[in-house]
Order: structure tokens, then sequence, then C-alpha cells
């Protein structure tokens, strides 16, 4: 709900006056925003002394004095067991401020705290208002009662927990697996809301584009008898576009049903934005909102904005854990920075976002409205795969009171488009009844995503995670993919089985993330070392990033099996101890990594493009097909030409061009014939889209009535230019062609070779098969039963030269093992060994060596599981 705002005079430090002079509005919102004394105490008790000045909104760790490293720090040894430690050093932080009020007190007067953690507690003029124990949502209190004004000085003392100790049991904390603080502090706007009665207490728009209206339901705090006015006024131009009014008799809730004249819908293309004035002649209510629907076609599997299909683009947010970043600062609060961000991302074509495992402040929210971002609004829920993993104290009850706070206070937004109820969590009990019982709570039926639990109506999204860098031959193994995605509801970790149903919407991937400074986040060390080397430099590191994060990208795309297509992750944390990280090198400038811009930019281009094309090496002078995909995100026919280049370096080897034509929303697939090079060496293939020209279908989208200037100019230059088709909106694969020897030396011996196991795992109907660690496929792998000693053999059919053996676990790997070789598999002579296998990728190396058997012999496991192997190779 926006509202005028009041200028204040700063008296002195933190106090400040407040006229209550009322004038055409009968509502004044005064911000109590800007610097507030703070200081460390006990839960119960305020300080005696403040010591410390501290930013409203903010963190407590933007103090000054600064505090030594407040709120939770979190060891991974308890982030494995979801512990809630305690900040050592105090319970509590206290704000206090002054203001006051000249003039009589109007009839209501409420405080509202837009989000602060953990918990809030309230005192004005020494007197306790009230607590509000979530963390996510807004607290309001009354504070007529204790409010003094005819120009007396007020004190407001907000106390918030420390850290994760101070939050109750039954209440969500924000937990994430990948985080390692959680710092306190009032970190969204606080505001003093004085009107008289009826006082409104709250506004739902429900949009009707079909009908050009829009439905209002207002909540009043008074029963008394009243005329209820709405006006709907262009919120840029503020020119009236309908009116009408309604007597409420006796009633608490009334509803008003206003016809927009010349209406215009509110897109990511053209985020038009209209504003609700309610006057009931005590009150007057603001609520800016959009002419949009949104929901989900569950045959087709499409997304549907405005009753017509949308394909989603896009990216995540984690702002809580760009809240521990070292750059942070005040930026999350600088709306500026904020807009520029949000701009930034609709650089790279991206339409949507998954605010991700926590809330941003309400300005987020603002300015995606107006940037046209649609929000994927993700509860701050993450429990994780087990089954048990659900903290029993947390009920039905408990979490409907939160996910009523969050619904009351976001739906009017056109940004958000989905609800999104938690992350990776497989709980079918608490979220999903949860859900279930507020859902009729939003009158525009927005869908749900329900994590990796059940969908609950049809329409509702099936959340898809296909993370692939971490799994065998991912790369090669595009080719042999569906495209629907195999992580999702029902999964848990294992097996790779999605059991979610359309609308699939894959909102993570990538898994080959690269700190801001070039060094690797926890998660992709071993993997940058498995296929890179331990001697790749980090601009080998970064080009491989950003090509193959494309590729992905536009492999998910052109299949058009999913509603979106949102990588993870566009802005989080960067930190060497950290899991992941996003593609800026400068955030504070939110300048991106080039090959991030130059390479993943076009493979989010609403006329996009990709190269079927996933061999890492080809053999020389072969003749083949080439298959390249054209997708269309418009309204409109897409008309040009397809171009496909043979390129070593910077020459040109060789060149084709084919015509194409896409209807709206559709995809074309072109075949161009290509002869291998037969000189050994490292090539790119290359598919661009080189000429556009439109033809029926729609007109192009009406852009908002207002200057483009800065960012907004290069932005829509971008789009406009990959619109038309530019040269720059390519797909491109490097390739190798090898001589004999280095394809002999490259291949994988063991690879479809006839294997033995001591013993083969089955579970939940699924078996674990032997052969599954020697079939090349990314999806598959043996695991042996729970229990020492265990072995894999592996016949290679004929006496060969070996030299080396990659062995690539699954998380259940072998500490103590050896590696064996036998002419005959029954007598075995040791190469290696060890009892300090550390599982992920292993690399051993030994002195060339005659065998036809090659064995995996465990002797102790790493885990309380058996031995689990992804694949094992064998070179010469």
């Amino acid at each position: 709900m926006r509202t005028k705002r009041l200028p204040f005079v700063v008296a002195a430090l933190v106090a400040f006056t407040v006229s209550t002079a009322f004038a055409a509005d009968a509502r004044r919102i005064v911000s109590l925003n800007g610097q507030w004394d703070i200081a460390e105490g006990a839960m119960d008790q305020p300080p005696r002394k403040f010591s410390h000045r501290a930013p409203v909104p903010g963190l407590v760790d933007m103090a000054t004095p600064r505090f030594e490293s407040p709120g939770s720090a979190v060891s991974l040894a308890e982030r494995r067991e979801r512990k809630r430690p305690a900040d050592p050093k105090c319970e509590a932080f206290w704000y206090r401020r002054t203001f006051k009020v000249k003039g009589p007190l109007p009839e209501v007067a409420r405080l509202k705290i837009n989000k602060a953690r953990y918990g809030t507690k309230v005192i004005l003029n020494g007197k306790v208002v009230g607590e509000h124990g979530p963390n996510f949502t807004p607290a309001w209190f009354d504070v007529r009662p204790f409010l003094k004004g005819g120009g007396a000085e007020n004190e407001l003392l907000i106390r918030v927990g420390a850290s994760l100790a101070q939050v109750a049991a039954h209440l969500t904390e924000g937990w994430d697996f990948e985080k390692s603080r959680y710092i306190p502090g009032i970190y969204d706007s606080v505001e003093l809301i004085l009107c008289g009665t009826p006082h409104v207490v709250n506004v739902q728009t429900v949009p009707d584009v079909e009908k050009k209206c829009v439905r209002a339901v207002i909540e009043l705090a008074s029963t008394a008898t009243s005329q209820v006015k709405g006006v709907v006024r262009e919120a840029k131009s503020g020119r009236v576009a309908g009116e009408t009014s309604v007597e409420a008799r006796s009633a608490s809730k009334v509803e008003l049903t206003i016809p927009i004249r010349n209406a215009r819908l509110w897109t990511p293309e053209d985020p038009f934005l209209y504003e609700l004035v309610v006057d009931t002649g005590g009150d007057t209510s603001r609520t800016r909102f959009g002419l949009r629907t949104f929901t989900t076609d569950p045959a087709s599997g499409r997304a549907v904005l405005n009753g017509r299909p949308y394909f989603l683009r896009g990216s995540n947010v984690c702002i809580y854990r760009f809240f521990e970043d070292a750059a942070r600062g005040g930026l999350p609060w600088d709306r500026d920075w904020v807009r520029k961000l949000h701009r930034r991302f609709k650089e790279m074509h991206w339409n949507s976002l998954r605010y991700c495992i926590g809330f941003p402040p309400e300005l987020w929210y603002e300015i995606a409205d107006e940037e046209g971002v649609m929000i994927q609004d993700e509860f701050p829920i993450w429990y994780g795969g087990n089954p048990t993993a659900w903290p029993k104290e947390i009920t039905q009850q408990h979490l409907t009171v939160e996910f009523t706070e969050w619904m009351r206070e976001r739906w009017n937004h056109p940004c958000v488009v989905i609800w999104d109820a938690q992350n990776e969590t497989t709980d079918d009990a608490v979220v999903a009844a949860t859900l279930m019982a507020v859902r009729g709570l939003d009158l525009s039926n927005r869908p749900w995503d329900n994590g990796w639990g059940t969908p609950q109506k049809p329409g509702d999204i099936s959340e898809c995670h296909p993370y692939r860098a971490n799994r065998k031959g991912f790369f090669a193994n595009f080719a042999n993919e569906t495209g629907i995605p195999d992580i999702g509801p029902g999964t848990g970790t294992r097996p790779f089985v999605n059991k979610g149903k359309p609308p699939y919407l894959i909102n993570e991937y990538g898994w080959l993330w690269i700190n801001r400074d070039g060094t690797l986040p926890t998660l992709t060390v071993d993997i940058y070392k498995r296929l890179l080397g331990e001697k790749a430099t980090v601009a080998e590191r970064f080009h491989y990033y950003a090509r193959t994060l494309a590729a992905k990208t536009e492999f998910w795309r052109s299949k058009r099996l999913c509603a979106g297509v949102l990588h993870f992750c566009g802005l989080g944390y960067s930190r060497p101890d950290g899991q992941t990280s996003d593609h800026f090198i400068n955030v504070k400038s939110l300048t991106y990594e080039p090959n991030f811009r130059r390479y993943v930019s076009d493979a989010f281009a609403p006329v996009g493009i990709m190269l079927d094309f996933w061999a890492d090496d080809l053999p020389a002078g072969e003749k083949r097909d080439l298959s390249v995909v054209v997708i269309n995100d418009l309204y409109e026919k897409w008309c040009g030409n397809v171009r496909l280049r043979l390129l070593r370096g910077a020459k040109t080897l060789a060149e084709q061009t084919q015509p194409c034509e896409v209807a709206a929303l559709g995809d074309q697939r072109l075949t161009f014939n290509f002869a291998v090079p037969t000189e050994p060496g490292r090539y790119t293939l290359e598919a661009a889209l080189v000429r556009h020209t439109r033809s029926g279908g729609l007109e192009p989208p009406q852009r908002q009535q207002r200057s483009v200037s800065g960012d907004r100019a290069t932005a829509a230059v971008s789009n406009r230019r990959s619109l038309e088709g530019a040269p720059e909106v390519r797909s491109l694969r490097d390739f190798s062609v090898l001589t004999a020897e280095e394809r002999e030396a490259r291949r994988n011996l063991a690879e479809g070779r006839p294997v033995k196991a001591s013993s083969v795992l089955t579970k939940d109907g699924q078996t674990y098969r032997a052969e599954f660690a020697v079939d090349g496929k990314g999806d598959t792998r043996w695991s042996s039963e729970f229990r020492d000693p265990q072995w894999l053999a592996v016949d290679l059919g004929a006496a060969q030269t070996i030299s080396r053996v990659e062995l690539q676990w699954e998380g259940a790997f072998a500490k103590a093992y050896t590696i064996q070789v036998s002419p005959d598999g029954e007598n075995w002579k040791t190469v290696h060994a060890t009892a300090k296998g550390a599982g992920k990728t292993e690399v051993i190396r030994f002195a060339p060596t005659q065998a036809r058997w090659v064995r995996l012999h465990g002797t102790q496991r790493g885990t309380p599981f058996g031995c689990s192997l992804w694949e094992v190779r064998v070179y010469h």
C-alpha cells in the first residue's frame, strides 16, 4: 500500500516533529527511517546506555562504532545438524529514537515495522506495546494509547533478537545450508501511520484484463456506516482512469469494481502502473497495482500472462546471502543501486527473477513493479530432502500465520506472479497443508510452487534444479536428454526422478560457480580440477563457465518443455569458503564478468538459437549433419537467415546460410551438412541469427510512456538488437579434431565393458547395478550394500597397457581402498593403495602396467552408506 509521505524535520540527532494538520488526504505515513541509537542487551530488559548508532533500515553490523561479529556464526558442522547457535555476546539489540507529534492526536496511530529479525518487541514512552515473532513479514502495532501529542517528546524502543537462538521454535528462521552468518537488524522501513476513522486496514486489488476493470476488496477497522470512494489513476501521470463509490453499512469489508478507461496491461515489456485511492472520509489509502493476470496451462506446460502464453527467462536473487557479503554495505537499501541492478538484469534479456530463500526490502518489489520484472517470491524455508528434517515444532497453524502476513503484504504487486512456499524441501505435510489453507486468500489465484514437495493443484509449479556439472560426462550427455528436467518434486536428492507434472519451471542450474575474484567456491573446486585440470587459469575458468552456461541455457530453452528457465544466480555472496557466487566482478558498480555478459546474454535472447552439438572431439574428415534450433518467444512471426560458420581462432574456414521462419512462440530446426576438418587442432562452430524482419502477427508491445535514459536506454538497445537478429545472437561450440593416437589416448577403456561387483544395492524399488559404473551415462551409478569390504572389477576384454584410473564417486565413497590389476580376473596385483580417500573425483596414476582386469577394492567406507560410483574410467 503506497501513500503520500509527510516530510519531517529532524530535531537534534534522532528526534523529529510531525504535524497532524490533515489536508486533502486523511492519512499520513511518517517515515521513521534514519539513524537510530542502538545497544546490546538482554531480551527482557532495555539497556541503560546507548553508545552506538545504526541506520534503519539496515543490519546491526552497520553500526558505528562497530559491534564485534554480531549475530549467529554457523560452522559447517552446525549447518549439517541445522543448529541455531547464539551470539555469545548478547541476547538482543535495542534500537532507540525520539520524535514529536504536534497538535492533537488523530483517532488512529499504527506503527509498522516492515521486516526485522529476529523478532520484535516495541516499547513506547516506557510502556510495552507488544511483540511480533515472525522474521520476514510486517509487524503492526496500535500505538495510539501510548503516543503523546501536543509536541511532547516520544521515545520509541524496538528490540530484535541477536541471533537464531532467539527465534521461537515454532517460527521459521530462514535456515540456509549454504549460509555462514545470520545478522540481525531492522532490515526494512519503519513507519508511523496517522489517520481518522473508519480506517483502511488492507486493500486487495483483483485485476480483470478481459473486462478492463479492477475489483478492490477493502478491509475496514470500523463498522460505522460510511461512504467509501475508489478512484483509479495512472500512477505516473495522475490522470483519472475510473471511479466509483459504495456505502459501507456496518461492514468490516466492502468491495468496489472500477472500470478502467483506455486500459493498459502490465507486462515486463510495458510495466504500466495504476494507483487505487480509497477514501472513507476519515482515511485515505493509496495502493499501486498493474492490470495483470498470471496463471499456467497444465496441458501445454506454459505460463500464461494476461491470457497469452509467455516464456519466463531469468535468474535468482539470494538477498540473505548477499547480507553476509563483504561488499554489501548499504547497497540493499540504496534505491538507485537496486534499480540499476534490475536494469542490468534486463540487459541479460531476463524478464523474471526468483527472490530465493528470502524477501528483500519492500523497495525491491516497488522497483520490480516499475521496471517490469516478474517475481517468484520464495518464503525463506529450506530444510532439505530428508523426510525427518521438518521441525516438529512448526505446525500448520503456526505457518499459516506467517504465510497469511506474507500474502497480505505482497498481493497487490503486479511483479509477484508465483507464491513459492519453500526451497528444496520434500515435506508434504505442513507446507502442503498450509499453502492449501491460505491459497484462497489470493483472489487473483496465482500458482504456487511447493519446492520439492508435491504440487498441490493442477497448474502449480514443478520446481526443477537440473544441475549437471557434478555428473560424469555431463556436457556430452545433453545429446541424450529429453528436455524434461529430472530433479524436482519428489526427488529429494536421489534418485534422479522428477515426480512432478507440467508446468516445469527450472529456477536453478549451472553448478560451475566462480567467485568474483576468480577463486573457486567449495562446491566447484573439484569440478574445475576434473574439467580443466589443476593448472587452469582464472581467465580459462571464466571463459569455460560462460560458454558452458550459455549452452545449458540454450538447451533447456530450445526444448520448449519448461514454462521458464531461471539460472542460479544473479546476486548472492562471493567468498572462498562459500558454496556459490554470482557473475559480477564489482558488485558496487554492477560490472559483469565480461565473458558472462558476452555469451550468456545471447543464450537468453527472446529470439534465440541453439547449435545442437555436444561432442568434445570428432574424427578427422567425418561427414555429418548438424542441427540448429531457432526459438521465438515473441507474439509475432520471425523471419531471417541463420548462418553456420566453422572457425579456427578468428579465421573463418567455412560458411553456410539458410533462410528461416519461426512462428510466434514457436521453434524451428534446421539441418546443415558439415565436413570435419582433416587437420588436427581446436575449432569452433558458430550458429548465428544474421538478419530479421517482422511479418504478420501482433504489433510489438507498447512502451511505458516515460523517458528512456541511462541504463534503461542500454537495456532497450540491447533488447532491440536481439529482436532484430543481430550477429551477436550466437550459439558457439568448441571441439577438437584428434589424431588417431590422441583419440586412443583419450578413450576410456572401461566404458561398456563387462563388470562384476561384490554386491548391488536395491532400495525403494531401484537397483544400482554394477554396469552403471561403466555405461558412460550421466545419471546412473553403482552402489554396494552398506557394509565392508566391497569391490568392483572391470574386464577390459584383452590385455592393455594402462597407467591411470579415474573414480567419480557419488556421496558414498571408500576411505580406504586399493586399485588392483589382473591378467585373468583371479590373480591380483596392487598398483595403488590409500587410507585417505576423499570421494568426489579421484585420479590415480601409476607406472604403465599390462592388465586385462582392473579392480577397485574398498576396505573401509567413508560414510555409513556403501561404495557408490558414478563412473570408473581406465586409460592407457
